[in-house]
């Protein structure tokens, strides 16, 4: 896999402010918000798609639906928040290292698809 902007990042080469850390993974706000609260989880071992992992990143997934919560509570959006993957280019990713969206802050009630997320 390329090195991708979120490997500099979670490697501490591009300075970013953290809203979670821990030894997995980290969270920062997107640059291109598309809601009021929209931030990014970000795996530090490098997986280029969702479809790319293996069975042995099973606990590295659980562990980032897990912080997915933890996050959505610390900001005050817990009860309320859409988790979005993006797969491969014709899926809307465009940066090739596995990353979830926490988006909240506006409706996201069915058939409102979150567009624009990277």
């Amino acid at each position: 896999m390329a090195d991708t902007i979120f490997g500099k990042i979670t490697r501490g080469e591009i300075p970013t402010e953290f809203l979670y850390e821990d030894e997995h993974c980290v969270v920062i706000r997107d640059i291109q918000p598309q809601a009021p609260t929209h931030v990014l989880i970000i795996p530090r071992k490098p997986i280029s798609r969702l479809v790319d992992s293996q069975p042995e990143d099973q606990t590295l997934l659980g562990h980032l639906l897990i912080v997915a919560g933890k996050v959505a509570d610390q900001l005050g959006v817990g009860d309320a928040f859409r988790l979005v993957i993006n797969n491969g280019e014709g899926g809307g990713q465009t940066v090739f290292h596995l990353h979830l969206h926490i988006l909240a802050g506006r409706d996201m009630a069915e058939g409102q698809l979150a567009s624009g997320l990277n």
